[in-house]
C-alpha cells in the first residue's frame, strides 16, 4: 500500500481528447501528435474551473510525458501557476512496434488482445503487458506521494487512472470491470483516518461537469 499523511489528495486528470484518437490509431510516445481541437477545448473549460477556486488548492503539478498530456497539463497551469514536473513513467501503456498502427491494422496484425485475461501479454514487439504498466506506474506514483505535498495534480490517461484506482483501493488489477475516464474528468482520492489505520478514499471519479456542451467527441477517421 502507497503510504501518504492524512489529510493528502491525488487529481487525477485524463489529457483531452487526442488526435491520435479522432485518428483511430495508437499514439504512443513516438507518434502522439498532441490534442485535438477539442481536445484542447476541453483543457480550457477545466483550466476555468481550477481558476473558478472551487477545487482544492493544488500544492504539486505533474504531467505525464507525451504531448497530449504536455499540452493538457500546459492549459491548466494557466490558472495554476506552478512549475510543473514532468515524468516518463506516467505515460501510457507503451505499445512497441504498434506505435502510430491504425486500430484496424493492429488487430490483423495482432489480433484482439484482452489484457485482463492475458495480463502478461505484451501488446507488440518491444512494447509493455499490462502487468509491466502497472508496476512502471506504481513505482511512479509512490515516488511522488512520498514528496508529501498535500495536494498533487496528475495530468495523465486513462490506463494510467486505471492503475492507480485499482493499486489505492487495494482492487485487483485483473478483475473484470472497467474503468473507463472521460477526457480532462477529475478522479479524487483521499488519504483519511484514523491514523493507526489510514487509508485511501475514493472522492469522485470521472467528474467532466465542466465538458456541459461541448461534443462527446470529434467525428473519428473512417479508416
Amino acid at each position: 500500500m502507497i503510504d501518504a499523511p492524512i489529510g493528502a489528495r491525488l487529481l487525477l486528470v485524463r489529457h483531452g481528447e487526442s488526435n491520435a484518437t479522432v485518428e483511430r490509431r495508437i499514439g504512443g510516445m513516438a507518434t502522439c501528435t498532441g490534442l485535438s481541437q477539442l481536445g484542447l477545448a476541453q483543457a480550457e473549460r477545466l483550466r476555468d474551473r481550477l481558476a473558478a477556486g472551487t477545487e482544492p488548492v493544488v500544492d504539486r503539478l505533474i504531467s505525464s510525458a507525451m504531448p497530449r498530456a504536455i499540452e493538457t497539463c500546459t492549459a491548466l497551469n494557466q490558472a495554476l501557476g506552478l512549475m510543473p514536473t514532468i515524468d516518463p513513467d506516467l505515460e501510457e501503456l507503451r505499445p512497441g512496434a504498434a506505435d502510430g498502427m491504425t486500430f484496424a491494422a493492429y488487430i490483423e496484425a495482432y489480433g484482439d488482445i484482452d489484457h485482463l485475461d492475458e495480463p502478461d501479454r505484451e501488446l507488440a514487439e518491444a512494447g509493455e503487458s499490462r502487468t509491466s504498466f502497472a508496476q512502471r506506474v506504481m513505482t511512479a506514483l509512490a515516488a511522488h506521494v512520498e514528496e508529501q505535498a498535500l495536494c498533487q495534480l496528475i495530468v495523465c490517461h486513462g490506463g494510467v487512472i486505471d492503475v492507480i484506482v485499482r493499486g489505492l483501493l487495494g482492487v485487483g488489477l485483473n478483475d473484470r470491470f472497467v474503468l473507463s475516464s472521460k477526457n480532462t474528468a477529475l478522479t479524487e482520492l483521499r488519504r483519511v483516518g484514523p491514523e493507526m489505520r489510514p487509508q485511501w478514499q475514493l472522492g469522485r471519479f470521472n467528474d467532466a461537469s465542466h465538458l456541459v456542451g461541448l461534443p462527446s467527441g470529434s467525428k473519428r477517421s473512417e479508416s
